[in-house]
């Protein structure tokens, strides 16, 4: 028999757990962080990826490691130096493609630089710092694949990406004949091309620089990226990464565009992408920073 105090037991257990839902459902519910702010206060949240080899990588010790992260830190770095504040704590949060957005506008972090293309799409909801690179639409072979360009990939080409991505549509359009193979992740494809799953693997430049930089220092397979271009010598696709930040905050973008412009002068960028990425991938110059004109190209 449930006896009163049995009963008041549970009630107060179940209010505990209501209010404990709500607390937690109302947790990064509140609208958009401020950077600024909050790297005043001591303690910023960044997103990245943590899959991604050399560009945004969770380690087995928890580090986190690769080009995203190291240009999150200059940025962050590069601002509280410049207010005179101390070097806020940074907690690292993962933000996988799709819900990079909601993760900025519900305030679960500050910033997100997480080989984050800047399109028309994404500036409806989110605005950007950048672009800090510009990367295209590669291959990732086996050096004595013999395949060094577009007019290489032969009929029945075994070619994996990432299902529903835009590299495979970019495939799906330009090139139907070949064996498309489209896995989860790009860490997938890769172990395809090790295995000889696949003849190819082709996503940006920039990622596939990174499994390359991997499997040489793991494994010491040599593998080569492989730029893709038209016949004119441009290149099939541009991608824009940029740093995504709460729609509106015009002065953070600004500092951001600040940091981003000083990382390049100072020559602070040239050694990041050869501490991640060795001499995989040629990034070109700078990138014009601050001018998202490119969307409306695009």
């Amino acid at each position: 028999m449930l006896t009163i105090r049995n009963a008041l037991k549970r009630t107060a257990a179940a209010v505990i757990a209501a209010t404990t839902v709500v607390t937690l459902a109302a947790c990064g519910s509140g609208g958009p962080r401020d950077l600024l702010a909050d790297i005043e206060a001591g303690h910023v949240v960044l997103g990245t990826k943590y899959d991604q080899p050399n560009l945004g990588e969770r380690t087995p010790e928890k580090n986190f490691e690769g080009l995203d992260t190291d240009v999150s830190r200059y940025v962050v770095e590069y601002i509280a130096k410049k207010h005179g504040w101390s070097i806020p704590e940074m907690e690292w949060r993962e933000t996988p493609s799709a819900q990079r957005e909601a993760l900025i506008n519900n305030g679960e972090v500050n910033m997100i630089a997480a080989t984050y293309s800047i399109n028309k799409g994404r500036l409806k909801a989110v605005d950007f710092g950048g672009p800090y690179l510009v990367t295209h639409q590669a291959l990732l072979v086996r050096e004595e694949s013999g395949i060094a360009g577009l007019q290489d990939i032969a009929p029945g080409t075994r070619l994996c990406s990432v299902s529903g991505s835009t590299p495979a549509q970019k495939v799906k359009s330009a090139l139907p004949e070949v064996q498309l193979q489209e896995f989860d992740t790009y860490a997938a494809c890769a172990e395809g091309l090790k295995q000889d799953v696949v003849d190819a693997t082709t996503t940006d430049a920039t990622i596939l620089a990174g499994f390359t930089q991997r499997y040489q220092e793991r494994f010491g397979e040599k593998y080569s990226v492989v730029q893709l271009k038209n016949d004119d010598g441009s290149f099939w696709t541009d991608e824009y990464y940029g740093i995504g930040l709460p729609k509106g905050d015009g002065t953070a973008r600004n500092e951001v565009n600040e940091a981003l412009n000083d990382m390049h002068d100072s020559g602070a960028f040239a050694k990041i992408v050869a501490k991640n990425l060795g001499d995989n991938v040629d990034l070109g110059g700078k990138p014009k920073i601050g001018d998202l004109s490119f969307v409306d190209k695009k």
